[in-house]
């Protein structure tokens, strides 16, 4: 996607004081040749991200002793202005940090292809296709990132059902809900829709459930028919689950991250459609609600001959600048904050459930998930560009608001997906 864009000073100031750690308007701030690689991230300042991070420095130290490694954390809600000014400007970091789908697809002009560099991962490592365009890779995996449905078994019991066998139909599951909510008031669902993310959790995590597995294949492969009953069938659910009242209160002006986890976390809501790494995820609830009372699922069966099924693709992943001055040293960082050692840390400090398939997990939530993977299939919305994930957010608002029908809602969507 290419997009006009007039860059002010002030951008212009943050990316060379913020973006670019030690380095001034006077030099690059690329030093690949200069014994130095800048990395932008927006995990490296958590505290669940330090043991990865400094994993990672030691193993690419010990191949690269001369070489300095400086972690530059952006703020996410600015990350990809940043990174759009550093883009205009030619310059910047070495290496960054990418969501998998469009928003790398969208930039891959900017990014040198590392196949050739990570061919020794490529077994090790899972979720490469949500960094691939084109037939070639321009970031590795540093995540996976599913969007699994999570429940709360104490709210289950409580209503006298069964956490260890919920529904698997849609009718089921929104009858358990009413249960549920009689008789402790909880809602079905947390929603927090105010960045417009909620719509692409709610698609993805339902979406095979609606459509068929050809259906489902087609959408992926870039074969998207947003006249199909089906496809309208989702959105349409999209506005029946607020009208009738299935909701958290306020959708859209709750954030996702993180008042809507809240709710979930509080529990005055059964159901959340969370993430698997690494926030308003598996570990983040067993901390409020106990594991033993963190439940998944995949969707219910919503039309017949659907096959419901973990979405997940790659979550998160480092790529190579292409203005980097040595691409096969910057790759080779790649490669360190991608090998088992700091995948493992993350996993154990963080909860993410990292792309590195020799990583055992042991914990009952996380257990399911990892089960899962063997059937599951990439998420319908990270197969969108950035340009028609951000329509959507916006229209799935107007859904909820009623100042957009669903069927108008479908028709800027196709256009701007076929655009």
């Amino acid at each position: 996607m290419k997009q006009r864009v007039l860059w002010p000073a002030a951008v212009a100031a943050m990316l060379a004081l913020a973006g670019c750690g030690s380095a001034t308007g006077d030099e690059p701030s690329s030093n690949a040749a200069s014994g130095k690689l800048v990395v932008w991230d927006w995990k490296s300042s958590d505290k669940t991200a330090t043991a990865y991070v400094e994993k990672a420095k030691a193993d690419f130290a010990k191949k690269h002793p001369g070489v300095t490694v400086e972690f530059v954390a952006q703020p996410f809600d600015q990350y990809y202005t940043l990174l759009g000014a550093a883009i205009q400007a030619g310059k910047g970091p070495d290496v960054m940090m990418f969501n998998g789908g469009g928003q790398i697809r969208d930039r891959v002009d900017a990014l040198v292809p590392l196949d050739q560099y990570v061919t020794p991962d490529r077994d090790r490592l899972t979720g490469w296709a949500a960094f691939t365009r084109d037939s070639k890779v321009f970031a590795a995996p540093v995540t996976l990132q599913g969007h699994p449905i999570y429940f709360n078994k104490n709210l289950y019991k409580k209503a006298g059902l069964d956490p260890q066998r919920p529904a698997t139909t849609w009718s089921g599951f929104t009858a358990d809900c009413a249960a549920i909510t009689k008789a402790t008031k909880a809602t079905c669902f947390a929603l927090g829709n105010k960045e417009g993310a909620g719509i692409q959790f709610f698609l993805s995590a339902f979406g095979s459930g609606a459509l068929s597995p050809q259906e489902y294949d087609d959408w992926i492969a870039g074969r998207r028919d947003w006249n199909s009953p089906h496809v309208r069938q989702i959105f349409q659910l999209w506005k029946d689950v607020e009208d009738r009242g299935l909701n958290s209160k306020g959708g859209n002006s709750t954030t996702m991250f993180t008042d809507a986890f809240g709710i979930f976390q509080a529990g005055k809501a059964t159901n959340i459609i969370g993430l698997m790494s690494d926030i308003g995820h598996w570990k983040d609830f067993n901390e409020f609600l106990g594991p033993e009372n963190v439940g998944v699922m995949k969707s219910p069966v919503i039309t017949d001959g659907a096959t419901p099924s973990l979405p997940f693709d790659g979550g998160i992943g480092y790529g190579v600048a292409k203005w980097t001055k040595d691409p096969a040293l910057a790759a080779d960082l790649v490669r360190s904050l991608t090998s088992t050692e700091a995948l493992t840390a993350f996993y154990t400090n963080a909860g993410a459930v990292v792309s590195d398939t020799t990583v055992k997990a042991a914990e009952p939530a996380v257990t399911s998930l990892v089960a899962d993977l063997k059937t599951g299939k990439p998420a319908l919305h990270v197969a969108l560009s950035s340009k028609t994930i951000e329509l959507m957010g916006r229209l799935s608002q107007q859904i909820l608001d009623g100042s957009v029908t669903v069927d108008a809602a479908l028709k800027q969507l196709g256009e701007s997906d076929r655009g």
